[in-house]
């Protein structure tokens, strides 16, 4: 069940050839995000983001994928949810 809407989605090209690389499909990590799974944060930011969601500011995930970390972003205003490597943040 969707906690939150996405809006508008994109990737960056880091992201993108690393989800091409491994086969991940995207909406798979969208997905878990949407639902409240966000990943591999610290105690700390998963309560960040539960009061983040509850009071409309932006969202976190973190995943590794294919050794690689991504890191998706969803908006305080929920506009858009960008797919990036943290070093394209």
């Amino acid at each position: 069940m969707a906690l939150f809407p996405l809006g508008h989605v994109v990737a960056t090209p880091g992201a993108l050839d690393v989800l091409e690389r491994s086969g991940t499909p995207p909406f798979c990590l969208l997905s878990r995000h949407q639902r409240g799974d966000w990943g591999e944060l610290d105690p700390e930011d998963v309560r960040e983001n539960e009061l983040s969601l509850r009071s409309g500011f932006r969202l976190l995930s973190a995943y590794t994928v294919a050794g690689q970390k991504l890191w998706i972003i969803t908006e305080a205003d929920r506009s858009a949810t960008t797919i990036l490597m943290p070093e394209e943040y």
